[in-house]
């Protein structure tokens, strides 16, 4: 019994500086990593500018790939890391980060020229013709749009976003103007709920 009491003092003398050396590390870790990185500041931390909209796309002006980037000034007084790890605290005036945000392919096609091409001169297929469907604007022209039906049902799905371009792009929307979202749900979105025994 004796002899296992000695071997645990000496591994625990031997031990003892390993833990303190891990304790400081721990610590002066912590008080180095207490500023996050800029991009990481909390809504209200930050005033992200508007991004610069081109007239002729209502999109911003900087969009690929369906993203365009804004800068974003964190508020006076916060400290955060930059991209590069320099810490920096910052007074409101300087840029600390770029956010992404969404926008839209668009290719030329007007929403409101298309929903009035709809409403007016849909039963001829003006609207179809519009959007790059010659097949169905003909077709529409040939029997005075389905005898009325078929124009009711184009403008309902012009005027809901459903039927766009024929290329795939989206309609030009004023950038602050009504546009439509359309919602799914896919394997990202889909939540499974579980049952309660």
């Amino acid at each position: 019994m004796a002899l296992h009491w000695k071997s645990l003092m000496r591994f625990r003398s031997s031990t003892r500086p390993l833990i303190i050396f891990a304790f400081c590390l721990t610590v002066i870790h912590s008080l180095g990593s207490d500023v996050d990185n800029c991009d990481k500041l909390h809504l209200g931390q930050y005033l992200c500018k508007e991004p610069k909209i081109d007239d002729a796309t209502q999109e911003p002006e900087n969009c690929k790939d369906r993203l365009a980037w804004v800068e974003c000034l964190p508020a006076p007084n916060i400290s955060c890391r930059l991209s590069n790890g320099t810490q920096f605290k910052f007074s409101g005036e300087e840029v600390g980060f770029n956010k992404s945000v969404p926008c839209r392919n668009v290719s030329g096609y007007s929403y409101k020229v298309a929903v009035a091409l709809s409403l007016f001169l849909g039963w001829i297929g003006a609207d179809r013709f519009y959007l790059g469907y010659p097949a169905l604007g003909l077709l529409k022209f040939c029997t005075v749009g389905f005898c009325g039906i078929g124009s009711l049902v184009d403008f309902m799905l012009i005027s809901m976003q459903i039927v766009g371009p024929s290329d795939g792009s989206d309609y030009i929307v004023d950038y602050y103007g009504a546009r439509l979202t359309r919602l799914s749900i896919t394997n990202e979105t889909y939540r499974r709920t579980q049952l309660s025994p």
